[in-house]
């Protein structure tokens, strides 16, 4: 007997989405806590050790849960929004940066997907989220997002936020893909994940592409985004305001509130 909860949803806005979830009675949605936007009254918000899934049952299992997540870099704990009430009722989650939400029924793609650590947004609730050793030590070493990727398992509906444009790739058997590694949102287990050199001393240094591309090889189905927040961060931290000898920002927009403000307070 399937433990998936069947829940319907809606995706909302272009650039900086939200997903509407409707959750029937006693139905239910798991989400990293501090990603809900809104939730109707008669839902429940509970907090959980590890991923809510009814596949960790017992202290044991709690902790055995807890402990993947953290493994990841993510939270101990993930949060639980059930439907309580008599009818349905609908709660959202937003997207952390701008980008695009993508659902993905695990059904569809073989029951597990392989998806970066920061990707996952929310899932109905029997869906596990687990860790995924890199096999090879220099994808671990070099690849970008670490040695441990989140696993995705069930049949039911996952959410995933992609940053900037979302794009989607099936490759044949055997055919290989190289991307950069901060690009990767998710792919299906069949297909192979590396790490390879970029070649040439002048690439490397000079390239700007970093020193390693990841590789993928066929078949399967993978999706990419074009703006991993990796690329966003180093971009506005390259572009901050210089810090003067008396401790603030000169010539930029935040230096100039900030004296306005200090004008309005002396």
């Amino acid at each position: 007997m399937s433990t998936m909860h069947e829940v319907d949803y809606q995706i909302h806005g272009d650039d900086m989405q939200f997903v509407e979830i409707e959750l029937d009675p006693a139905e239910a949605v798991v989400a990293e806590a501090g990603g809900m936007m809104f939730m109707e009254d008669g839902i429940a918000m509970e907090t959980v050790f590890g991923d809510g899934s009814t596949r960790n049952s017992g202290v044991m299992g709690a902790l055995l849960g807890a402990g993947k997540r953290l493994l990841t870099g993510e939270s101990l704990f993930m949060t639980v929004f059930q439907n309580q009430a008599a009818g349905k009722k609908r709660v959202s989650f937003g997207a952390p940066y701008p980008g695009k939400i993508l659902p993905i029924k695990l059904a569809d793609v073989g029951g597990e997907l392989i998806a970066q650590k920061d990707s996952f947004l929310c899932a109905a609730k029997g869906v596990s989220i687990g860790i995924a050793f890199q096999r090879r030590l220099g994808a671990g070493l070099f690849g970008g997002e670490g040695f441990i990727m989140q696993r995705l398992t069930g049949d039911g509906w996952a959410f995933v936020h992609a940053g900037g444009t979302l794009c989607e790739r099936t490759l044949a058997p055997g055919e290989l893909l190289r991307v950069d590694t901060g690009c990767i949102v998710a792919f299906q287990p069949s297909v192979d994940y590396d790490i390879q050199w970029v070649g040439g001393i002048k690439s490397a240094l000079f390239g700007g592409e970093g020193l390693f591309f990841a590789t993928l090889r066929g078949p399967g189905k993978l999706w990419l985004q074009s703006l991993p927040f990796s690329r966003l961060a180093g971009r506005i931290i390259a572009a901050a305001p210089q810090t003067g000898r008396g401790g603030r920002e000169e010539g930029s927009l935040l230096g100039g509130l900030g004296r306005m403000i200090d004008g309005d307070n002396s």
